[in-house]
């Protein structure tokens, strides 16, 4: 997939920007928090180690395919990360979100989703997009089934059973779309 999305861009109340080495210290507290974790199968928060380590991915993914997860802001401030990225294990562009558990309840999930898919099915030219939940995670299932995704089947994700939910596509788009 050789295609860009610009650097930040603003959908509804969310600012979406690709994530810089100043967000540091929000990816440390977020990943810190039990109730993000909670849906792992080993629940424990990440290092502060651990949570550089998955900024440099992120910012790697940036640099290496044009487009990745977002950090995401509302009114000024850090509320999470979320994107789609490229799938080493699975067909399809694989989405994710993490959210600050302040902020939940507020229908940031599914904003972040649907600027996800937008992105996913336009400038990329994606032809599916997949969603990884954990049984034990019923909002982000909730979130997913909200914006169209179906469940497609069980795999095994990090030694854990993890549902796997898949959106094609739509049909329109691949009669109007001249780069599918």
């Amino acid at each position: 997939m050789n295609a860009s999305l610009r650097l930040s861009q603003r959908n509804g109340r969310l600012l979406l920007r690709r994530p810089t080495k100043a967000d540091l210290d929000f990816l440390v507290d977020l990943f810190s928090r039990h109730e993000l974790v909670a849906h792992r199968p080993d629940p424990v928060a990440d290092t502060p180690q651990q949570s550089a380590a998955r900024l440099a991915r992120d910012i790697g993914h940036w640099d290496r395919h044009g487009f990745g997860r977002w950090a995401v802001e509302v009114e000024g401030k850090p509320v999470g990360f979320g994107g789609v990225t490229v799938s080493a294990d699975f067909d399809g562009l694989n989405l994710s979100y993490h959210l600050h558990p302040q902020s939940w309840g507020h229908g940031y999930a599914t904003e972040l989703v649907r600027a996800a898919l937008d992105a996913a099915f336009g400038p990329l030219h994606a032809d599916r997009v997949i969603g990884l939940v954990r049984v034990a995670n019923p909002a982000s299932r909730r979130v997913l089934e909200k914006c169209g995704f179906a469940f497609e089947q069980e795999v095994m994700l990090h030694g854990a059973p993890t549902m796997l939910f898949a959106l094609p596509r739509p049909h329109w788009m691949r009669i109007s779309d001249p780069a599918a």
